[in-house]
């Protein structure tokens, strides 16, 4: 088995007054793709907020690459080599999809060049000059994970990027992950989606009340269906 690059040991994490994480444990390996399964309110997308440090009050363990992060800040836990993909997308109206691109600062060595960008994308490169919100929905999330790949994140942190998408669109950001898993990234997707995430996935880790209740493999998928059909109404 490859080394830990993610361990989470034990987290709380809160908004204000409310204890939404009730003591999560995961651990996700290099080189692999882990999916966080569950219903909404579940806590998958504080999860992934409170690895980068943006919730409020957090307890526990994070481990990135071995290095404790749960007290820093999240630009600190970026210079980890963690990108973080919100569900909002977080595109910004008043620039071009170049410029959009382009924003985030290079964190780590290793991070894509704008060619390579262009050929995983090539969309991108023809709507390179549009307005940020002029992009289809698709090419928002297109533009908001090549952000991150410019940044030299090697962990990333993928929320719901399927949603709302249409099929062939869907089709192309599988692909996208199977490419990028074959260039040795690490990857962890928050998805509602499961026929998305259920071929993609090397390992599977099911909440339910901020709490992990359920981890398997992907080996295991066939097995766990009449259990996910409960958790999740597939």
């Amino acid at each position: 088995m490859s080394a830990e690059l993610l361990k989470i040991d034990g987290l709380h994490a809160w908004y204000g007054e409310s204890h939404i994480l009730h003591g999560v444990d995961l651990t996700v390996h290099q080189g692999e793709v882990v999916c966080l399964l569950g219903r909404n309110g579940a806590g998958r997308t504080t999860t992934m907020r409170a690895i980068v440090g943006l919730t409020g009050a957090r307890k526990g363990s994070i481990k990135i690459n071995g290095e404790e992060s749960i007290k820093l800040p999240p630009h600190k836990v970026a210079h980890l080599g963690v990108g973080y993909c919100p569900e909002e997308r977080g595109i910004f109206a008043s620039l071009s999809a170049e410029e959009n691109l382009m924003l985030p600062p290079v964190i780590a060595p290793g991070g894509m060049s704008l060619d390579e960008i262009y050929a995983m994308f090539p969309n991108l490169k023809e709507r390179a000059s549009s307005p940020g919100t002029r992009l289809s929905g698709g090419e928002q999330q297109m533009l908001a994970v090549a952000r991150i790949l410019r940044t030299g994140a090697r962990l990333l942190l993928l929320d719901e990027i399927s949603e709302g998408l249409a099929p062939v669109i869907v089709q192309k950001l599988a692909e996208m992950i199977t490419t990028l898993k074959g260039k040795g990234y690490t990857i962890v997707l928050v998805e509602q989606n499961f026929r998305f995430a259920a071929p993609l996935a090397d390992r599977f880790y099911i909440m339910e009340h901020g709490r992990i209740v359920k981890e398997f493999a992907q080996s295991e998928l066939k097995a766990n269906m009449a259990m996910l059909q409960e958790f999740l109404g597939i």
